[in-house]
C-alpha cells in the first residue's frame, strides 16, 4: 500500500527528474558515468521500499 502511495505522489515526478538529468548528463563523455548513476536513482526513485541496487 505505501509503494502505491509513494509511486503515485513522489516516485513519479521524482524518476522522471532523475531521467531528465540522466540524459542531460550523458550528452558528454564526462558526464556518462554520472547519468548511469542517476538513471540508478530513477530506478530506485519509483520503488523505494525493499528495493536494493546490485553491481552486476
Amino acid at each position: 500500500m505505501l509503494n502505491i502511495v509513494w509511486m503515485l505522489f513522489s516516485g513519479i515526478p521524482l524518476a522522471l527528474e532523475h531521467l531528465a538529468w540522466g540524459v542531460i548528463l550523458c550528452i558528454t563523455i564526462i558526464g556518462i558515468p554520472f547519468g548511469k548513476q542517476q538513471f540508478k536513482l530513477a530506478k530506485l526513485a519509483l520503488m523505494p521500499f525493499g528495493a536494493e541496487i546490485r553491481e552486476k
